[in-house]
């Protein structure tokens, strides 16, 4: 039996179990992941954030040459044991978790560089949680058709990069929305060979109110299955509402979760152009669990 020390944590809704291992001495298998993310047997989680130092890990050597003050890297894993690039709500949470374990500091207006396998991130405060600059996004993937249970027929989606894979779709209304059978995992064709997050989008009406973008969105998160909230998914489904919106669409959205609301900028810089999402992140209770 091996005991873990976690603390438990969400960003609207999308909720971690977080473990605290610096020095990288305790990884944990892909069973073990999958044992403390159960519901009914473990802590319960959409994955795991295994706090690690960027020098005490093979992934976290890009991190540090890509960026010499990434020291934490966030070594993230799906429900089902799975690697993952990145984790838009996580990395908050993570953020969130190190400050509370007064493993970092960050002042108001100061960046932290998080390593992830996606690449390093920037984190700042904002309001009551932080905002990420999530980096450069590309429009790859193509328009795969995508079916999603309980929805009448089959329909386009668009292929977006966050750094995670993700499929956006829109549906026709709050009917539509509501229906869909997110329990069964969508069937995406062409399949992506390394699986792709799925979101359903609902545009509101009027669809821009004061400058702001404003969409609904439901997610099946791959090696997870629905979760109330994906935060790449949301930055992912506002992207791809501003590319169907065409000549005009806003660069600042508010995109509403079943966990709550998150907000994504769009942004020029020197590389291209980068996506930030902001939101809450929250620590929930602390304890120990044996393995």
């Amino acid at each position: 039996m091996t005991t873990v020390s976690f603390t438990k944590g969400h960003g609207t809704g999308n909720d971690f179990v977080l473990v605290a291992d610096p020095d990288g001495e305790h990884d944990l298998t892909p069973s073990q992941v999958v044992a403390l993310c159960d519901r009914h047997f473990g802590v319960g989680a959409d994955g795991v954030l295994r706090a690690v130092r960027s020098r005490s890990i093979a992934a976290g050597a890009a991190a540090l040459e890509e960026t010499p003050d990434a020291e934490w890297f966030m070594d993230y894993r799906n429900a089902d044991g799975s690697l993952a690039e990145m984790c838009g709500n996580g990395i908050r949470v993570f953020t969130r978790f190190l400050l509370e374990e007064g493993l970092a500091e960050l002042a108001d207006g100061d960046t932290i560089a998080i390593g992830t396998r996606g690449g390093v991130r920037d984190v700042q405060r904002a309001g009551d949680g932080f905002s990420v600059d999530l980096g450069r996004w590309n429009l790859e993937g193509g328009e795969p058709l995508v079916h999603v249970k309980s929805l009448p027929v089959a329909r386009p989606g668009l292929g977006i990069t966050v750094p995670n894979p993700h499929v956006v779709l829109a549906v026709a209304d709050e009917g539509e929305l509501a229906n869909a059978d997110l329990a069964y995992i969508p069937v995406v064709d062409p399949e992506p060979i390394d699986g792709v997050n799925v979101e359903l989008v609902l545009p509101a009406d009027p669809l821009i109110a004061d400058g702001i973008g404003r969409i609904s969105m439901r997610v099946h998160e791959r090696g997870v299955g629905e979760t109330l909230s994906c935060g790449t998914g949301a930055a992912a489904a506002a992207l791809a509402t501003r590319y169907w919106a065409g000549a005009g669409a806003p660069d600042l959205w508010r995109v509403e979760v079943p966990g709550g609301v998150l907000r994504v900028r769009m942004f020029p810089t020197e590389e291209g152009e980068h996506v930030a999402l902001s939101g809450p992140a929250e620590l929930v209770f602390s304890g120990s669990a044996e393995l």
